[in-house]
Formats: C-alpha cells, sequence, structure tokens
C-alpha cells in the first residue's frame, strides 16, 4: 500500500484529534480505558475508516490517555483511570508533602520513556515473532483458554476467577445458539460486537442498576456537591525533557521496567503494573524517593504494556492475544464485517505501514500532550472538572453502545447486552477483572465445543 500525500494528511489529522480528545478524557476522574477507547473505535472501524489512519488515531490516543490519566491523582488524588489507580497511594503520598507538580512531571516523564522504549522494541519483536502466526493460529483456542487459567491464576481473586471460566463460557455460546436459533443472526455466524460491548461496559451497566434497588440506594453516601483541591502549578520554560526530569535511577527503572512490560505484552497490563513497580520501587527507604520511582516506572510500564500488547499481536499474528489486544484495541482485530480474524489490519497493511503510522501517532501525542502534562496539568484538571460532565460522558458510550448492540442483532441483541453486562459487572465486582472476560469469551467456542 503506497503512502500518498493526502493519506498522510489524514493520518496527521486523525492523530492530532485522538491526541486532543484523549487528552480531556484522560483527566476526568474513573474512566476505564476500554469503555472509552474500545466503543469509539469500532465505530471509527464500522463507518470505514482507512486502516492506517485508523492505527495512527488509535495509537496516538492511548498515548495521551495514558499521558493524562495521571493527572488526577497528582493534583486532587483521584485516579483518571484503571491504569492510573496503581499510582493513587504514591500520588496521594506526594501530593500530601506539597509536591504534586513533582509527582506529575515524573508520570508523564515515565509515561514518555515507556513510549520511547515500547514502540522500537515491539516493532522488532513482533517482526522476530512472525514466523510462529501459523503455530499460534492453529491452537488459538488451547492457548486462549491456558491463557485465561494464567491470567485467573495471577489475579488476587484467582478462586473466584477461576470458578467463573466455564459458567461465562456457556453464558456466551448459550445466547449465540439462541441467536441463531431465533433467526437473530444466520446459521454458521457468531455475534461479536454485542457480546464484546457488554463487556465493556458491565461495571457502569451495574452501577447504574444498583441505582433501581431501594436497599442499595438507600445506603448510597449523599452530600452536596463535592469540593475537589486542587494544588498549585509551578511554571517550567521550553519543552521539556523527560531525561533531566528523571534522575539517572528513575529513569533507567523506567526503562527496565517498559522492556519487561513490552516483553510481556500477552499479560494483563494492570497486573504487570502493580507487579513490576511496586519491585522495582520497594526497596528503597526513603519515602518520597519510593513514591517518585514508583510512579514513574508504572507510567512507563502502563505506556509500554499498552503498545506492545497492540502491536505484537496485531503484527505478527493478527489476532488478539492478551489483555490490551483483547479490551481497547479488539476493533482492529475483530470489527465485523470490515475487520474480522481472516482479514484485520495485520493482513491489510504492510510491516511499514505498521511502523509509519505508530511513529506518526505515538510522535504527534507526545508533542501535543507532554508539554500539556506537565505545562498545564492543574488548568486541564479544572477545566475538566467544571466544564465536563463525567455522567454525561458516560451516558454517550452507553448510547453508542446500544446503537451498537441494535445494528448487530436487533432488539434482542440489547438484551443479550444488559445480561452478559450485568453478569460481568458481578464478575467484575467480584475480583475477575474485564482481561479475564475477554479471555473467556475468546476461548468460550472451543471451551464449550470440548464440554460435550
Amino acid at each position: 500500500m503506497g503512502m500518498d500525500p493526502s493519506l498522510l494528511i489524514q493520518m496527521i489529522g486523525a492523530a492530532i484529534g485522538g491526541a486532543l480528545l484523549y487528552t480531556l478524557i484522560g483527566v476526568i476522574p474513573g474512566t476505564d480505558e476500554t469503555a472509552v477507547l474500545a466503543p469509539i473505535f469500532l465505530a471509527f472501524a464500522l463507518l470505514g475508516m482507512e486502516p492506517r489512519v485508523l492505527l495512527c488515531c488509535f495509537i496516538s490516543a492511548i498515548v495521551a490517555k495514558k499521558l493524562t490519566d495521571s493527572i488526577p491523582v497528582a493534583v486532587a488524588g483521584i485516579p483518571g483511570g484503571v491504569m492510573a489507580a496503581p499510582m493513587a497511594p504514591h500520588g496521594v503520598f506526594l501530593k500530601s508533602k506539597g509536591l504534586p507538580h513533582v509527582s506529575i512531571r515524573k508520570m508523564a516523564s515515565g509515561s514518555v520513556i515507556g513510549t520511547l522504549v515500547a514502540i522500537p522494541f515491539s516493532l522488532v519483536l513482533a517482526k522476530a515473532l512472525t514466523p510462529l502466526a501459523p503455530i499460534v493460529k492453529a491452537y488459538v483456542g488451547p492457548i486462549f483458554f491456558v491463557g485465561t487459567i494464567f491470567l485467573a491464576l495471577m489475579t488476587r481473586e484467582r478462586w473466584i476467577s477461576l470458578f467463573a471460566i466455564i459458567p461465562f463460557a456457556m453464558l456466551i455460546q448459550g445466547l449465540q445458539y439462541l441467536y441463531r436459533g431465533l433467526g437473530a443472526v444466520p446459521e454458521g455466524k457468531s455475534v461479536f460486537i454485542s457480546f464484546f460491548l457488554a463487556i465493556t461496559i458491565g461495571p457502569m451497566i451495574l452501577s447504574m442498576l444498583e441505582l433501581l434497588v431501594s436497599k442499595t440506594r438507600k445506603n448510597l453516601l449523599r452530600s452536596g456537591p463535592k469540593e475537589i483541591s486542587l494544588a498549585p502549578e509551578t511554571p517550567i520554560k521550553g519543552f521539556p525533557n523527560p531525561f533531566r526530569i528523571l534522575s539517572k535511577t528513575e529513569s533507567l527503572s523506567a526503562i527496565g521496567g517498559s522492556l519487561i512490560g513490552s516483553a510481556a505484552f500477552f499479560m494483563s497490563p494492570c497486573g504487570m503494573t502493580v507487579l513490576i513497580g511496586e519491585a522495582f520501587s520497594s526497596r528503597i527507604k526513603d519515602p518520597i524517593k519510593r513514591a517518585c520511582r514508583a510512579v514513574s516506572t508504572m507510567d512507563a510500564l502502563t505506556n509500554a504494556t499498552y503498545i506492545s500488547g497492540t502491536l505484537v499481536p496485531l503484527i505478527a499474528l493478527g489476532i488478539p492475544l492478551g489483555g490490551m489486544a483483547l479490551g481497547p484495541a479488539r476493533p482492529l482485530f475483530e470489527a465485523p464485517p470490515m475487520f474480522t480474524i481472516d482479514h484485520n489490519l495485520h493482513h491489510i497493511l504492510t510491516y511499514s505501514d505498521f511502523a509509519i503510522a505508530t511513529v506518526i501517532g505515538a510522535a504527534i501525542a507526545l508533542m501535543i500532550t507532554y508539554p500539556i502534562a506537565i505545562k498545564y496539568a492543574r488548568r486541564t484538571s479544572e477545566f475538566v472538572f467544571k466544564h465536563i460532565s463525567h455522567e454525561a460522558l458516560m451516558s454517550l458510550f452507553f448510547a453508542l453502545v446500544v446503537m451498537l448492540a441494535y445494528r448487530d442483532t436487533g432488539v434482542i441483541g440489547i438484551c443479550g447486552v444488559f445480561l452478559v453486562a450485568i453478569v460481568g459487572g458481578m464478575l467484575n465486582r467480584w475480583g475477575v477483572h474485564l482481561g479475564i472476560q475477554f479471555m473467556i469469551f475468546y476461548c468460550s467456542p472451543w471451551l464449550v465445543s470440548h464440554l460435550v
């Protein structure tokens, strides 16, 4: 596929749009990465966005989102997303010591290093793993089943995670047979979009439905408008240099964590962030230095695991292998009828297409979002907290989910979304996180067929 000037302009425009949009979304407290990325890019894919433009926009979006979702941790003690939650205790500690500006700069600089390390490493690793693609694809069912068990064993709530595998797989496949039996989908076809979106919005749906339960509603905390104290901003001149903001040991820790996180692309990003971040910082005696090491390493890890978790399976395999590929990046692998497991970006783009789109998307996001995160963190947070409604944003995503589910299987598909979302939301609350649920979803055809 050639690279003409008009396509390059589209890629740059999409990267700028993705960076600006997800810079703001990243600052909004409590936004789940899968919930704010997957539905939007699923819609883009279904609308027929050019594959290289889609990838460029996606890379820009995840780099920008990961750069800014730690800002609320530093300025207000509130995580901007699920992946920022492990950094919350360290960010709150630094804020209590009057060092929120230090926390922001350490996090953002770690994120930049994670991006700079992950892109070349992921491209090289993907190239090396490409010859293994036929072997992996031949045993994709068993591989995902083993991966599901492995992820379940890695979580804190391992026993309920293991117990949930077969029942949740049977629920999904049972609905597949129901849809085919009622004629909602043709015989031999499988539903993907509805179940993918249902798992994505499960925690949100459960929280909303709990408002209808009188006993639960009475126990909810009631108060006036929430007051959030934002820390003051300290000026910095010129374009910030991450290697000057971080100490030598912090830079080395961020690089090391990024390499490990990139190599473990098939693992849960959140699990790797906690595991490696704490391992690299726990032995430091000085609490301030320990917190700075932790937040810089963890932020580097989050960006590295998101980038490698997207690029390596996409370039080398063409199947969503791992938590990132099964979650936020899933529309790049499967968005029927535009993309399927047998025809997605892996089959459409060349290796150079992947490299160019990734570099352009990441470079534009870093140029736009990194200075904003370093210089204007307080003002950005203040604007988002005052003028962007979290509830309105969630309602927008919910409406998009309903529309896509209806397009997939009609009214019965919407009902199926609610059923899977309620069960998935409850499992998530019990500790069966979304990464495991996506793994169960993907291995469910093979697993259920072998139960007979």
